[in-house]
């Protein structure tokens, strides 16, 4: 049985990870009272750590009463009445501006207890699969943001069902497990329907989805919004140095077409907000300056980090869609 992981990983030091397999252990009740411990070389050569790095987790377990030491024979585990540090893994699918606010507001509201260790799929699912294979046994919650990677149904049913969170995007999949997610769908029909007398100004609306890392919500809720309105639109996949025409809408997720359609434009002497119109996705500071104003459609990333931190100080499993809004600016 493996008592003891050690993820290359994470920022914690290694001995904590030690300190914290060990726990687990007994918590889990894999490790019961007198039972002995794997030996210092043992772990020292299997995780290719030294000798200090096992003795100084070993040194922590024993000042806190945990194990106890007998001479010549090892390690044993002295006591099973404890309280476990939380420790939360918490793997993002890259760091932008929007996750960028969303840890921090959910640093500032989950108790102060939970420790948190923060990781970045960068939407790769071999990357994904490897850090959640690796942090069994190390955390007692997992907030994992799946994005639109496919994964496989072995690697959502490994994951704890009482105490893994859903971050942002969800799917049928994952409906298992509780959540904070966005609606694109709905998002993006709602955002449109909101704006539809100025967007019927225009004579075209052109959704720039590369559809990488963009959900595929989007799309159908585009799709859905212009064929209600008949709006003449096309879904385009990128966005480079082509020529705009007068009366184009465009619907913009990706923030390098946005930087390209902008500068485009600039070399046709077009007038943002009168000769074309741009809704970008997901709002920030710069956006609000931006050509006096950028008009986005976001949902409110620190409202969403404050709502999964309170369903984590909670032990809450319900799931709950963090609404979007359009924000109306200078470009429509």
């Amino acid at each position: 049985m493996k008592i003891i992981t050690i993820n290359n990983q994470s920022a914690q030091p290694k001995y904590k990870q030690i300190v914290l397999s060990i726990e687990m252990a007994i918590a889990e009740k894999r490790l019961k009272r007198e039972d002995k411990l794997p030996s210092v070389n043992k772990v020292s050569l299997e995780f290719s750590i030294s000798r200090d790095t096992v003795l100084l987790a070993y040194e922590e377990l024993k000042k806190r009463g945990i194990i106890y030491a007998v001479l010549g024979k090892g390690y044993y585990v002295k006591s099973v009445e404890f309280t476990l540090e939380q420790r939360i893994f918490l793997l993002f699918d890259e760091l932008n501006t929007f996750k960028e606010d969303l840890y921090n507001s959910f640093l500032s509201h989950v108790n102060k207890n939970f420790q948190i260790d923060i990781f970045f799929h960068h939407f790769n699912l071999e990357m994904f699969k490897k850090l959640v294979d690796e942090s069994r046994g190390n955390y007692s919650k997992f907030i994992i943001m799946p994005s639109n990677l496919e994964i496989p149904g072995d690697v959502i049913a490994s994951l704890p069902v009482n105490d893994t969170y859903v971050l942002d995007q969800t799917n049928n999949l994952f409906k298992v497990f509780p959540a904070v997610y966005q609606d694109f769908v709905t998002d993006m029909y709602d955002a449109l329907t909101l704006g539809l007398e100025k967007i019927k100004q225009y004579s075209e609306l052109i959704l720039i989805f590369p559809g990488e890392k963009e959900p595929v919500g989007m799309v159908d809720g585009f799709v859905k919004f212009c064929a209600e309105n008949d709006c003449v639109h096309r879904v385009v996949s990128s966005f480079e140095s082509d020529t705009i025409r007068n009366g184009s809408l465009f619907i913009i997720p990706n923030d390098r077409h946005l930087v390209n359609v902008i500068e485009q434009a600039k070399l046709q002497n077009l007038v943002l907000g009168l000769d074309y119109g741009i809704i970008s996705y997901n709002d920030t500071p710069l956006k609000k300056v931006v050509e006096n104003g950028i008009t986005t459609i976001s949902t409110d990333f620190k409202a969403m980090g404050r709502i999964l931190a309170n369903m984590i100080n909670t032990n809450s499993k319900s799931s709950v869609k963090n609404n979007a809004t359009l924000i109306l600016r200078n470009s429509l």
